[in-house]
């Protein structure tokens, strides 16, 4: 069913060193966040459903894995091309095995939401990265559904064996920090109930869940709620009707390539067909703030979502103010912005990073680490990340920096090393393999200094 994931695996450190100007033209991989939820809407829709450009990393194909453990019949037809037959809401079948996510807490937190809202019980395991991270957050909602988990680790940590409803309940429920998983992970166990299910988010999240139940078919109403807030509204028990799928190239792994065109001068960088949602582009937001060089060439849709082509050249950066509120559409990207700050004249303040200290690791403490690593000074306080720009050309390196089996990290290390005058070490890049596949042959072919 699936490719071997760890086909450009490295298990060994990695070092980047200075490198000349970037310059081809490429895409990124298919955007992760779409692709878990192409495929799990695939497994409940009741049909075929055809997905091109699906990001084939270790996080979606344990996804594909536990769509096929519930049921559904899981096919591999080509590169990025998948076709998945559903069984429909409130017939997946009960999984005989332990459905393993890996390092993917997105896979993890969205299939329990699937799964509270039918009656079978599975046995959700991880990672040792994915059994650090907190899981209570989608649970709590989720028993409010009916749900109920019937062993867990410490904490309601992974593994976990969780029991869906027999008779899904219609919840409202306000989310308490802004989650894009638990919003979702509440509307796919509402899926199975009668009636309206609600949730209410103070911070708007990223809303690939809501585009593509609409997609699907289903009943969904999104309106304003307070300042920056949002309410959404689904009816439950719609009947989903396959739909072909067209995953954008993911902005999270599109950041890496182009920051390193920011940072490297002479570089001339062609992105094709980045999703441009507006909740997913606080990145590219903050780089404008920053002085940085982004054209867009051509905005369209493709699949429902918001994509464009982006040129990217070699700019001075200056620090800026990033916004708390700023922080739902740029979560993912924070360590690759550090980068982007440590290579900028004068301070960089990001706001409100609450959530980055439960990502696959504690990311605020391990960009902070690794910025000193390479000899630029970064405080944390409170939630915020303050990190004192060295200017163009200007950070040392000659440090290493320690992943702690996040690919994030592991990237945005290498990017860093690349503008730097002594190089950085990476201490395992083989978690790369969970996002960005082919990460490190990308950066070869435009002529990154990489090995």
């Amino acid at each position: 069913m699936t490719p071997d994931p760890g086909s450009h695996a490295v298990t060994r450190p990695v070092t980047a060193r200075r490198s000349g100007p970037l310059r081809g033209q490429i895409r990124a991989p298919g955007d992760k966040s779409v692709s878990h939820r192409a495929l799990i809407f695939g497994l409940l829709a009741c049909g075929t459903t055809e997905i091109a450009g699906l990001l084939e990393g270790a996080d979606v194909l344990a996804t594909a894995r536990a769509c096929a453990a519930l049921g559904a019949k899981v096919d591999r037809l080509g590169e990025g091309r998948w076709r998945v037959e559903g069984v429909g809401v409130g017939a997946l079948l009960a999984p005989t095995d332990t459905l393993d996510f890996g390092n993917s807490g997105t896979g993890a937190r969205l299939m329990m939401g699937v799964v509270a809202g039918h009656p079978v019980t599975a046995r959700f395991d991880g990672d040792a990265s994915l059994r650090k991270r907190p899981m209570k957050r989608v649970l709590d909602p989720l028993a409010l559904v009916g749900a109920r988990v019937l062993e867990s680790a410490e904490g309601g940590r992974l593994p976990l064996v969780l029991q869906g409803a027999r008779e899904p309940l219609p919840v409202t429920y306000e989310t308490p920090v802004p989650s894009a998983q638990v919003k979702s992970a509440v509307l796919l166990a509402g899926l199975a109930a009668p009636g309206e299910t609600t949730v209410i988010e103070r911070e708007a999240t990223r809303d690939h869940t809501e585009s593509m139940l609409a997609y699907f078919g289903a009943d969904v109403r999104v309106v304003p709620e307070g300042a920056h807030g949002r309410r959404i509204t689904l009816i439950g028990r719609p009947e989903l009707r396959p739909a072909p799928v067209r995953v954008p190239a993911d902005p999270s792994s599109a950041a890496f390539p182009l920051v390193a065109a920011l940072l490297l001068k002479g570089s001339k960088l062609a992105i094709e067909g980045v999703m441009a949602n507006p909740l997913r582009n606080g990145l590219v937001v903050t780089l404008r703030e920053m002085g940085a060089r982004i054209e867009v060439l051509d905005e369209r849709r493709e699949g429902g979502e918001l994509v464009e082509d982006l040129v990217v050249q070699f700019s001075e950066l200056a620090g800026v103010e990033v916004p708390a509120e700023r922080a739902p559409s740029m979560i993912d990207e924070y360590p690759i912005l550090a980068v982007a700050a440590a290579n900028a004249r004068g301070v960089t303040r990001m706001r409100g990073l609450s959530e980055l200290k439960v990502k696959e690791s504690d990311r605020l403490a391990a960009v902070a680490d690794m910025l000193r690593a390479a000899g630029v000074e970064a405080q944390i306080e409170g939630d915020d990340l303050i990190v004192e720009g060295k200017g163009p050309g200007g950070v040392p390196g000659g440090g290493t920096v320690v992943t702690h089996m996040d690919h994030r990290i592991a990237m945005s290390g290498l990017v860093l090393g690349l503008a730097t005058d002594a190089g950085m070490a990476v201490d395992d890049v083989a978690f790369i393999a969970t996002s960005f596949p082919d990460f490190l042959p990308l950066m070869a072919g435009l002529g990154a200094e990489i090995g």
